[in-house]
This record gives structure tokens, C-alpha cells and sequence, in this order.
């Protein structure tokens, strides 16, 4: 019979809580520390990181590859020697050596000392599911990390709080309770999708339970409150977080005005910034995360008021997969005002779209996911729209957008046009669609992220 610990006691929480702070104490933490003192902090948690990582055959091939030894990677200011990698490495890894890839570091733990781990997947919202491994601390912090946001934006010992995020194999939902439950005193609904619990059920739910708080997509979110008011059912719900970008707006007013707070990760990762009460762009996690921006184009850093690839490392994460420079190919913007509280953590603009699903059409970017919140205010909207990309015989590149109205009026459609011609900078096709009728492809109520572009150049 093993003694190997198990999870539990694999991590000291009140140490963790000490090393990173949540609630007033996390407030306080970073009012008083200076942006040298917490530089002092990346650089020892980051050497640690790198430490570890250099243990790893998929850190020994990726860096070895770009010609850097053990020893060359002093501090953070020598990131920019590393190459960095993104969700294909890691899928090219566990090609290699299926079913776990070789990024994790398991193997160089001593049998009785490998510490228990955690296996879920992506969403393959990007493609297939790719493996997600967690370790002891690097899950609890990730948890902690959730918490420590969830608190700072208003979460109370009293609320009830109702989960739209997705279970199964998939991290999202399995993340988001561990976070709740472990680190909060907020009693917590795991509802799920719209496929594990029908939206008519969450309704059901909420307010048999007297929900709260929601957390979860803005696009479902934002449904959810369309059919509790159709239903003639009233909840009181006064708080959403979520990933709800430039929408947010139309999510409160399907909630009645319920306060919406917007956050930031990715399933390797855990959280990297949330929104706090004052509404000013998103917190860094920088005690956790170290974040750089770099060009779409030249890989380099952008300049002040540029837009970017997030490129991620990871400063906590020293037990299993550790993660230096990891581009999400989410693209955001550093914010340069002043803290209104404060804080000397670094604020990002929020995710502005998907690198690796922007569309260039006569020299301009187009990131779908960000006509969301330029169709939210728009008369006639129904609250679900898909982009079709295709190439015509002449080789030309044009964008289709389908959307979900109320009352397909020619009129309307003519309005769309205009709007979206003003907001994107160049003409775009505009079909209207019945409501709901859009859903078998987006998958609004299936997903956790709807799809938003379909390319059918590829299949050409």
C-alpha cells in the first residue's frame, strides 16, 4: 500500500494563501508593493520555473533547438532568447509519445515521489482536445487564483452561484467549482451547458435556489437572461463574471442591470487577469504570471498602445508542466492609465480576438468574435450571428454575416450593412436568420464558446 501523499496533502493552503493573497489582503498586497519589489518576485519564481523546465524533454528538444544551454536563461529580460510555443507543441508532443506527450515532466520524478496529477482537456474549440495536466500546487493555485478574482470583483459568503461552464473531459466546469468551493464560502450550482442541463431547467434552478451570481460565456449567459424573461420567471441576479469581452453591456441588460465583470485564461494556464470593481481593464495576475505582448507580424514586442499575442509564462506552475512562453494567440492591449485603486499590477484591455482566427480582407484585420459587441445594440438583433468566409472565382476573399433577427426586414438588413461597414472599415454580405435558427452551427447551447467563423476557403 502506497504513502505516497495524495492531493490533499500535497499542498499546505495556508501557505498558499500567504504566497498568494486573496480577499482585503490581496488589495493590500499589491497597493503597497512596489513595481521593484514585485519585479524582485517574478525573477525568484521565475528562476525556479526554469530550473524545472530544463528537466523536461520537450524544454530539452524546443530550446535546444534554438541553440540556449542550461545556465543561459538568467532572468526574465533573457525571455526573448527562448522561442516560444503554443497549443501545435503540445499536440506534436503527445503525437510523440501518446497518450501524455512528453511536457509534463512526470517521468523525471522517482516513482514514489511524483506528485498526484490532474488529467482534463480543452474544449477543441481550435481543433482537437489536447491534454491538460495539473499538478498539486499548480491546480490549487490556479483555484486560488479564480477566487482571489472572484472576491476582488464582489463575491459574497451569501451568494449562491450558478455555473454555465462545461464538464465532462473538458477543464472549464471542473476548474471553476474547485475555485468556488475551495477558496470561497459562496455555495455553488453546477449546472453546466445547455446540453448537460437544459437552459429551461437553469431557470428552474436558479430560481428554486435563489441564484445570485452567474459565471460563465457572455453568449449563453446572455440567452439565459432572454429566456428567463420570456418565461416570465424573475431572478435576482446581481453579479456576472465571465468572458464576456465588449458584450457586456447586453449581458447586464438581460439581467435586469446585473453588474458584469470580465476575466481572462486559458485552459494551461488557469486565470491570467480579471476585471476588478473599478471597471478599468483587466488585472494581471503578475505575482502569478509574467505577460508579454508581441507583434502578429514580427514576433516582437508591440509598442505603447500596440495590440498583441498574450505570450504567457507561467511562475507558478514548478511541479508539472511548467509553462515559459506560451502564446495563447489571444490577442489584447496593455493599458497605460493609472490604476483608479491603486494597484501596481499592469491591466490588458481584455481579449480582443483570436490571432489564428483573424481574417485579413483588403488589408484590414477582422477578429469574428468582436462583432458581438458591435451587433448588441443593433434594432432587431436576436443575439446570435455567424461569419462565413469564402473565395470566389476570381479569387477574392468576402465575408458573409449571418445574424438572427426578430422580423426580417429588408430595411434591415440594409442597416447591418451600414454598421458593420462603419465598424470594420469594409463592405461585408449580410444574411438575416430566424432566431435560434443559427444555433446547430454555432452551438450556443452546446459550447462554451460558440463558434463564430466558419472558413470554408479550405474546403474549396
Amino acid at each position: 500500500m502506497s504513502e505516497a501523499p495524495n492531493y490533499l496533502t500535497s499542498v499546505d493552503a495556508r501557505s498558499l494563501a500567504a504566497e498568494f493573497p486573496l480577499g482585503a489582503a490581496f488589495v493590500r498586497r499589491f497597493q503597497s508593493l512596489s513595481r521593484d519589489a514585485l519585479r524582485a518576485l517574478q525573477e525568484a519564481r521565475f528562476a525556479r520555473v526554469v530550473e524545472r523546465a530544463w528537466q523536461i524533454p520537450f524544454y530539452q528538444r524546443l530550446w535546444g533547438e534554438a541553440g540556449a544551454k542550461p545556465g543561459d536563461i538568467r532572468g526574465l529580460d533573457d525571455l526573448p532568447r527562448l522561442p516560444t510555443f503554443d497549443k501545435s507543441d503540445i499536440m506534436d508532443s503527445l503525437a510523440r509519445r501518446p497518450p501524455l506527450g512528453d511536457f509534463h515532466g512526470m517521468e523525471s520524478y522517482p516513482a514514489e515521489q511524483r506528485p498526484p496529477v490532474i488529467l482534463h482537456t480543452t474544449s477543441g474549440t481550435t481543433g482537437k482536445p489536447q491534454v491538460l495536466l495539473f499538478g498539486p500546487r499548480g491546480r490549487e493555485v490556479q483555484n486560488l487564483l479564480l477566487a482571489r478574482v472572484y472576491l476582488f470583483q464582489g463575491l459574497r459568503d451569501d451568494d449562491v452561484v450558478h455555473s454555465v461552464y462545461g464538464h465532462g473531459m473538458i477543464n472549464g466546469g471542473h476548474y471553476i467549482r474547485e475555485a468556488v468551493t475551495h477558496w470561497t464560502r459562496a455555495l455553488f450550482l453546477s449546472a453546466g451547458t445547455g446540453v448537460e442541463t437544459r437552459s429551461s431547467t437553469q431557470i428552474e434552478l436558479m430560481r428554486d435556489f435563489g441564484a445570485t451570481v452567474i459565471v460563465g460565456f457572455g453568449d449563453y449567459i446572455k440567452h439565459l437572461g432572454e429566456l428567463a424573461r420570456s418565461s416570465g420567471v424573475e431572478l435576482k441576479v446581481r453579479m456576472i463574471s465571465g468572458h464576456v469581452g465588449e458584450d457586456r453591456d447586453a449581458v447586464s441588460r438581460a439581467w435586469s442591470g446585473a453588474e458584469v465583470f470580465d476575466w481572462y485564461g486559458v485552459g494551461d494556464t488557469g486565470i491570467i487577469a480579471g476585471e476588478g470593481p473599478d471597471h478599468a481593464g483587466l488585472y494581471v495576475m503578475e505575482d502569478a504570471h509574467y505577460l508579454e505582448l508581441l507583434d502578429l507580424e514580427t514576433g516582437h514586442p508591440v509598442g505603447e498602445g500596440g495590440t498583441g499575442d498574450m505570450v504567457v509564462t507561467v511562475l507558478f506552475k514548478d511541479d508539472i508542466y511548467p509553462m515559459v512562453r506560451f502564446n495563447t494567440h489571444d490577442v489584447t492591449g496593455f493599458r497605460a492609465d493609472a490604476s483608479p485603486l491603486g494597484l501596481s499590477l499592469r491591466r490588458i484591455r481584455g481579449f480582443l480576438g483570436r490571432s489564428d482566427n483573424m481574417v485579413k480582407l483588403r488589408g484590414i484585420n477582422v477578429f469574428p468574435q468582436a462583432i458581438a459587441a458591435m451587433l448588441a445594440d443593433a434594432p432587431g438583433y436576436a443575439g446570435d450571428y455567424l461569419c462565413r468566409l469564402e473565395r470566389d472565382a476570381a479569387g477574392r476573399d468576402e465575408l458573409t454575416v449571418a445574424i438572427e433577427v426578430h422580423a426580417a426586414e429588408q430595411a434591415l438588413g440594409s442597416a447591418y450593412r451600414e454598421l458593420l461597414r462603419r465598424k470594420l472599415g469594409l463592405e461585408v454580405t449580410i444574411e438575416l436568420a430566424a432566431p435560434r435558427s443559427l444555433a446547430p452551427l454555432t452551438g450556443i447551447e452546446s459550447r462554451q464558446k460558440p463558434i463564430r467563423l466558419l472558413d470554408l476557403r479550405k474546403r474549396a
